[in-house]
């Protein structure tokens, strides 16, 4: 008789003795990962982002966080953006990357609709949200939709329309609202803040709408809303924008283009100054993310995305008049009007 056991005696045996538990991983087994439940199929539209692999790995991985309360992603439709070199080029590699950890790769968004309970709308282009995110409303389903919300404060405004429409909610955010630094902080006790992050350009966005806005979203995060109006300095290499709250306080956001890509900031106080920083990665977002598809809450309100915008587009505006100031109602009037 051989001295090894075949796979199917072991385990018969292991099941009869009651051993198989602490056997099974003696013997190169692996227990197998159960299908998601109905109602946790996380679907991904668009593949041209880092934040889809980051996002994939977690709820993907072979010993979750219970944080992720059993979702996974189980489908994607990679198309993303049609002109922006950086993420043209990094769809194919992400396709092969997502198919490793058992998603399926549908050929239209119809077709991943179709197949999840729940979006993750990642188009690194917010040129292509309002379109994505109206489709996706059609369903009822919920959707994160990532940063930049739109590539217009009018997009972004008639997004969250839509969405009310329908009786549905939807938020977005960055990871940057999440930076270390802010955890227990008693914003009634925030005097004023200054943040900063990489604003690198990119031609087919306002100016920090691209990737500036992770550094004003930490403003806001601090701040909270209410800002009047702001200031913009403008050089190649830096943008200083400077926001008068209604209540008289002042809030910075500095976004640089040149040197070490860092985030951060200086939080005043009535207690003291916190410093911000550093970054703490991509869990936080996704946790909240997560209690968003379980419960329909979102972390964040249109109405704070939708003034964020507004802060980003009346520093586009301050740019174009040299530098003066310029009020978030009249930009907000503006992008109504072009509804």
């Amino acid at each position: 008789m051989p001295n090894t056991l075949n796979r199917r005696n072991f385990s018969l045996l292991t099941a009869a003795t009651g051993l198989g538990a602490y056997l099974l991983p003696l013997a190169g087994f692996s227990p197998r990962r159960s299908e998601p439940v109905a109602g946790k199929r996380v679907g991904i539209i668009g593949l041209d982002t880092s934040h889809s692999i980051a996002f994939t790995k977690e709820l993907n991985s072979p010993t979750p966080n219970p944080d992720w309360a059993g979702y996974r992603v189980v489908a994607a439709y990679p198309k993303g953006s049609n002109d922006i070199e950086s993420s043209v080029k990094r769809i194919p590699g992400y396709i092969e990357e997502v198919k490793k950890m058992g998603v399926e790769i549908t050929d239209s968004l119809e077709s991943l609709l179709g197949k999840v309970d729940v979006v993750l709308l990642e188009t690194n282009d917010g040129r292509l949200h309002r379109e994505q995110a109206l489709k996706v409303f059609a369903t009822g389903k919920r959707v994160f939709i990532d940063k930049p919300i739109a590539a217009s404060l009018t997009d972004a405004i008639a997004i969250f329309e839509a969405a009310k429409k329908k009786g549905l909610t939807t938020f977005s955010a960055s990871s940057l609202r999440y930076i270390k630094g802010l955890q227990g902080l008693d914003k009634s006790q925030v005097v004023g803040a200054d943040t900063f992050s990489p604003a690198v350009l990119e031609k087919t966005h306002p100016d920090l709408f691209w990737y500036g806005v992770h550094g004003v979203e930490t403003l806001y995060t601090v701040m909270g809303p209410g800002c009047q109006s702001v200031v913009r300095v403008h050089t190649p290499d830096t943008d200083v924008v400077v926001g008068t709250w209604s209540d008289g306080r002042v809030g910075t956001f500095r976004g640089t283009r040149t040197g070490k890509h860092e985030y951060g900031g200086t939080v005043y106080t009535k207690n003291g100054n916190v410093t911000l920083g550093p970054y703490g990665g991509y869990n936080p977002l996704l946790k909240d993310i997560i209690q968003y598809f379980e419960t329909g809450e979102t972390p964040v309100k249109p109405e704070e995305t939708l003034e964020i915008f507004a802060f980003m587009e009346a520093a586009d505006e301050s740019k174009r008049r040299g530098g003066a100031a310029v009020t978030l109602e009249s930009v907000m009037k503006k992008a109504q009007k072009a509804l």
